[in-house]
């Protein structure tokens, strides 16, 4: 283990997640069982700028294992954009003796970091937390598996109705640039159709299939709508279609919005959470910079921040002919 770091920083920054807290409370007694200092840095990269530090310890992170959201809040800062800003955020973290920066976040998060470091010859290190499950070198990020429950248990309950009424839901879920929720909780929750922004579908053939699905006898629909589908220009407008060509059936509308984002963390992602929490800090302590620590085929791995910015974490196509084969 490195002797020249002393305190290392942790900040959370973009959208929330479940299970941020969870990886907090890890990187803090991690460091505290290495004998570590560690710094809480609130309201993300806008705090770095600004100074807003917390020493942290093993009982300031009591009992928030199992809370959603982040004890050290998040904002997206257009300050940390410019030179200018990165120079005194730079200026704080020396002055209070921090040597190292774990970063909770997505990539947007990530690039912030990658720059910092090279600018400034700063260790870093990434934790993925978004609940879109979009990050490459990952299997999971952080949240994503409680995103997914949330949205399964909002879409049995909508199920429900739907039954009861004879209706036809159009259910949006998160998914700006992927359909990883949308796919899992479509088949999960027995959707009918599910629409991603990796597979156009086209309008015809989502008119086909559920015309056959009210000529086999079913009486109600499911479709889950990821947000960046390119089908419509959102889901009203797609709703606003279908009745105009299907005219028998009785249409609703759920957007299930912010509430994907919290609720406490699934066990699942409060085990990731601490598992990469420590090998952040353990990784800095070795002398690693630039890394992102991820999971593949449940090993703890590390990923260079380049590659995890960039690269891609691609749909699963078996899951979408599971998909294909299920709405029959």
């Amino acid at each position: 283990m490195s002797n020249t770091i002393k305190k290392i920083a942790v900040l959370t920054s973009g959208g929330d997640a479940p299970g941020m807290n969870a990886a907090i409370r890890s990187v803090v007694r991690t460091c505290a069982y290495h004998g570590i200092d560690c710094v809480g840095i609130y309201r993300g990269y806008q705090g770095m700028i600004e100074g807003d530090f917390k020493e942290m310890g093993p009982r300031t992170v009591n009992n928030i294992i199992n809370k959603g959201g982040t004890i050290l809040k998040s904002a997206r800062s257009k300050d940390f954009q410019t030179s200018e800003g990165r120079k005194l955020a730079y200026k704080h973290l020396t002055e209070a003796g921090i040597s190292a920066l774990i970063v909770i976040g997505g990539d947007g998060s990530f690039t912030g970091a990658q720059v910092f470091s090279k600018e400034f010859n700063f260790p870093v290190m990434g934790i993925p937390g978004t609940i879109d499950n979009d990050i490459f070198g990952t299997s999971h990020t952080l949240g994503y598996d409680t995103a997914l429950n949330t949205v399964i248990e909002c879409i049995d309950k909508i199920r429900d109705t739907a039954s009861s009424h004879n209706r036809l839901f159009f259910i949006e879920v998160m998914g700006r640039d992927a359909g990883h929720i949308a796919l899992n909780a479509g088949i999960g929750s027995g959707a009918e159709e599910i629409l991603i922004p990796e597979e156009d579908l086209g309008l015809d053939r989502l008119l086909e299939s559920l015309q056959k699905s009210k000529a086999s006898g079913k009486s109600s629909s499911i479709v889950v709508v990821a947000e960046g589908d390119k089908m419509g220009k959102n889901v009203f407008e797609l709703k606003d279609y279908i009745e105009e060509h299907l005219p028998e059936y009785d249409i609703r509308v759920s957007v299930l919005g912010h509430m994907q984002r919290g609720g406490a963390p699934s066990c699942f992602d409060r085990v990731l959470a601490s598992r990469l929490g420590v090998k952040a800090v353990e990784s800095i302590l070795e002398g690693k910079s630039n890394f992102m620590v991820g999971i593949s085929k449940d090993e703890v791995t590390l990923t260079p921040l380049e590659q995890a910015i960039k690269g891609h974490y691609p749909i699963d196509m078996e899951l979408l002919r599971v998909s294909d084969i299920m709405s029959t």
